[in-house]
């Protein structure tokens, strides 16, 4: 059985470009409009002026409202050190600012250095260094996608691609964890610079979390990774010893190729965030 495709026929579409066509014929006429995309590309075509117009009155809109809103305290800061309007409202309303991540975040923290601390024997900080990558990871985690993030709807139809709003926020949520991560690591300073080591390994969970973003969507997608985390480090221990290969130097070196083996991979798939399924 063949199904017909119906199109508004292009007399009432011109009657409902010019403001002629009766109510009732004007719904119907929205309604389909609304859900066919030849039907607006038709009426783009057939009324500029009556798009423009529309456009017009949205943006109008969208101002007075965002002028009603006002600023609030991190939109401010962010504003003043040069960010721009439209990317500090975003970075505001970003869930992973929000004063619970920093608690959640703080608290994981204290808990993994006192981990650490009780773990004298260790030459390492072994439960301090699982956990931090982690964070990012979790962040990129709730900062993008449907279910996770109120303004989700907001920025797919934001003044920028989707995947540049990613790294944006992801942007902010490795600042933030960095951030909290370098003060917690202020409390082991008898292990010296491997605290550090983190750093590289949370960087390869997050570009590799973006990487799968578009296919699994990025809850899925974090707790794969987190998962491969999980594996990958107790294969790596010597419990003997209680040191992971992966913060030694020759681990950190492998660790990095794998940096720029996922950065690539990220460009090369960057053009499925565009897509609006995820």
């Amino acid at each position: 059985m063949t199904t017909v495709e119906w199109h508004v026929p292009d007399e009432e579409l011109d009657r409902y470009a010019a403001g002629a066509a009766p109510p009732p014929w004007r719904w119907s006429t929205e309604a389909h409009v609304s859900g066919c995309a030849r039907c607006r590309e038709r009426l783009a075509d057939a009324a500029p002026a009556l798009v423009a117009a529309a456009w017009a009155r949205l943006d109008a809109t969208l101002d007075a409202t965002l002028a009603a809103a006002g600023r609030g305290p991190l939109e401010t800061v962010l504003v003043r050190c040069g960010v721009r309007d439209h990317t500090a409202r975003l970075l505001a309303a970003t869930p992973v600012l929000r004063l619970s991540w920093f608690a959640a975040v703080g608290l994981t923290l204290a808990l993994a250095a006192g981990a650490a601390h009780l773990a004298r024997a260790m030459a390492a900080p072994i439960p301090f260094l699982a956990v931090a990558p982690l964070l990012p990871l979790v962040g990129v985690a709730i900062s993008f996608g449907p279910g996770v993030d109120p303004t989700y709807e907001l920025a797919l139809v934001a003044p920028m691609h989707t995947f540049r709003l990613l790294l944006v926020r992801c942007a902010a949520v490795l600042t933030t964890t960095t951030v909290l991560t370098a003060a917690a690591s202020l409390a082991l300073p008898a292990y010296g610079l491997v605290v550090l080591a983190w750093l590289l390994p949370a960087l390869l969970l997050m570009l590799v979390c973006l990487a799968l973003t578009p296919r699994w969507g990025p809850v899925r997608a974090a707790i794969a990774v987190g998962l491969g985390w999980t594996v990958l480090l107790l294969s790596t221990i010597r419990f003997d010893t209680g040191r992971s290969e992966l913060f030694a130097p020759a681990g950190q070196l492998v660790v990095a190729a794998g940096v720029a083996v996922a950065a690539a991979l990220l460009v090369k798939v960057r053009h499925g965030f565009e897509s609006g399924v995820r």
